[in-house]
């Protein structure tokens, strides 16, 4: 019969990791989790909730300083990025503030529309003009339903926005 040369000394043990201001372990996290941090945020929890559900899901990974490093490398990448969007996004915010959209719609003499003309009519008029702009960055207080000339809110990104001319004006074909 064979003895068990397992002893306490051979057995693998998990790396410690390492500890945090309030005692829990520091974790870098991979990916947004709720009610604790956004992704490559440091954070510090209980040691259940890391080796429980934190790691083992993917979640988060050891908080090294070359794993910090490379975090701060790739969020420099992604305000770089992101810089250059919201400066392609003012561009084309500048082009739209120079420009105005007008709509044929069918209209009685009184100049009330038979239907209505909303952000889909807009969107679709700008593209006409090469200019793309999806229909939920349009904001109308209500859909148009007269003939005239509109103020539409456009907002491109939380901090671009501005105000597109909108014309509406009866078909030419006359009235129905």
């Amino acid at each position: 019969m064979a003895t068990s040369t397992l002893t306490r000394s051979t057995l693998k043990r998990p790396k410690r990791l390492p500890k945090g201001n309030r005692g829990g372990i520091e974790l870098l996290l991979i990916h947004n989790v709720d009610h604790l941090g956004k992704q490559g945020d440091v954070v510090e929890v209980r040691p259940g909730y890391a080796f429980n559900y934190l790691l083992p899901q993917g979640l988060a990974t050891v908080a090294t300083d070359h794993h910090k490093r490379m975090v701060d490398k790739h969020k420099a990448k992604l305000e770089a990025i992101a810089r250059e969007r919201l400066a392609g996004l003012r561009s084309l915010l500048e082009e739209l503030l120079r420009t105005s959209v007008t709509i044929e719609a069918n209209a009685n003499d009184e100049g009330h529309l038979y239907g209505s003309v909303g952000a889909h009519e807009i969107s679709r008029s700008l593209k006409q003009q090469d200019l793309v702009i999806a229909p939920d960055q349009i904001i109308l207080q209500g859909p148009l339903k007269e003939v005239g000339l509109y103020t539409v809110k456009i907002r491109l990104a939380a901090e671009v926005e501005g105000d597109l001319k909108v014309w509406v004006v009866p078909a030419s074909g006359g009235d129905k």
